[in-house]
């Protein structure tokens, strides 16, 4: 066992490898002894060590009934930081991974009296087993609905297209023809009470984001490993001022409010670090706002700040 900051690690075996869709391959990986797993529950990832040292974390698709393996799906990103070229094209059945314990910064809540699920390409993971545990469960209803470009491109059609899943799951190609897209707002226009989650392209979520600003913001869930876009060319250095003591910090470009005050000791509590889960939001007093983020409504975009991505202009003074 290894560890990575505050990550234990251990190895498991890999027992399946194999290619499901365009550039996506599918792992199972298990215990040597045979044993179970520990628990998890649907919307859980898993951090991955591949084999070229880079760590990146993988939703778990299956039930999590599951117990004797854990079940993720990697799409090889060519442009992306190596992490996932690694584990597509190094990574074989009978091989070992080092993985964390799994957990949740996305689970389904417990009071919805429904849900609506919305992926997005290699956002099927986490909704796939979503979508496994509701059915398994027989509990509250759901309608998926998957988007993709082409059926090469879209993981997991074989498993929803089963009869536990007829009426239940709507899949879209839209063959890269914005066009084409399937219209959402039909489906978004009258909450219900329902609880909405997204995870896929950022374009896809946000556009999501903006169709559901009248719905609760606690009943609008986004899963983001990455995508969200942190920095940019025109980004510029700015500094922080934390009002309750006066500090002073400088934010370089590259890095996030989060990490330079958390170096700093300075405590903001903290999950997902991508701009979706809203753990890190923290007041302001004032600034000029530079929001990157997928969790903030537009009435609070004046006097609320998400840290861990979201950047500003000048000094930017946090009620902190």
């Amino acid at each position: 066992m290894s560890d990575q900051g505050q990550d234990q690690f251990t190895a498991l075996r890999v027992r399946r490898a194999e290619m499901v869709a365009d550039g996506i391959r599918l792992f199972e990986l298990v215990r040597d002894d045979g044993g179970e797993l520990p628990e998890f529950t649907a919307g859980a990832h898993l951090k991955v060590r591949a084999p070229n040292g880079l760590v990146r974390r993988y939703s778990l698709s299956g039930d999590p009934d599951w117990r004797d393996a854990y079940q993720i799906a990697v799409k090889r990103e060519a442009a992306g930081g190596g992490g996932s070229i690694s584990m597509v094209d190094d990574v074989k059945t009978d091989d070992l991974l080092e993985v964390t314990a799994p957990r949740n910064d996305f689970a389904l809540a417990s009071n919805a009296p429904s849900y609506v699920l919305i992926a997005g390409g290699i956002g099927i993971t986490p909704m796939l087993s979503m979508a496994r545990h509701l059915v398994a469960t027989g509990g509250k209803p759901f309608r998926l609905y998957y988007l993709g470009r082409d059926a090469g491109s879209m993981a997991f059609r074989e498993e929803l297209s089963a009869p536990e899943f007829r009426g239940r799951v709507v899949m879209h190609m839209d063959g890269g023809d914005p066009e084409k897209s399937l219209d959402l707002w039909p489906v978004l226009e009258k909450p219900k009470g329902a609880h909405l989650y997204c995870c896929g392209p950022r374009g896809l979520m946000q556009a999501v984001r903006d169709m559901t600003g009248h719905w609760s913001s606690g009943a609008v869930h986004f899963e983001d490993f990455g995508t969200a876009k942190s920095t940019t060319a025109e980004d510029a250095p700015f500094t922080v001022r934390v009002a309750k003591t006066g500090a002073v910090f400088e934010i370089p470009v590259g890095r996030s409010v989060l990490e330079v005050l958390r170096d700093a000791e300075v405590v903001i509590a903290s999950s997902c670090e991508a701009g979706s889960c809203g753990t890190c939001i923290v007041d302001v007093v004032s600034g000029d706002l530079d929001h990157r983020d997928l969790v903030l409504m537009e009435h609070e975009k004046s006097n609320k700040f998400v840290a861990c991505i979201s950047r500003a202009r000048g000094e930017l003074v946090l009620d902190i």
